[in-house]
């Protein structure tokens, strides 16, 4: 049966625990070696190689408002600001 484990972040060198949980997760995949680092100092490493995401500027065709996507709108296709568009999902 596994227990909870603390390790040592080897980037941050903060304590962290390898839950029990985690440790069977691992285990089920096929994983033999424990995490060394942190779950903030991962996430951190996972999204370093991701450059920030190119935005671009929309009029809303619901409401008239400006708008960001991170796509660059087409002239034959509706663009709606969030606001809109959660609105267009609720009445589904």
């Amino acid at each position: 049966m596994y227990q909870d484990k603390t390790l040592v972040c080897k980037d941050c060198g903060q304590e962290f625990v390898f839950t029990a949980g985690e440790q069977e997760f691992y285990a089920s995949r096929g994983f033999e070696n424990e995490p060394q680092r942190c779950k903030s100092c991962r996430d951190a490493r996972k999204n370093a190689g991701r450059g920030q995401r190119e935005m671009f500027t929309a009029t809303c065709a619901g409401c008239g408002a400006e708008a960001r996507v991170p796509f660059k709108p087409r002239e034959d296709r509706p663009v709606y600001c969030s606001e809109c568009y959660a609105k267009m999902k609720d009445a589904e």
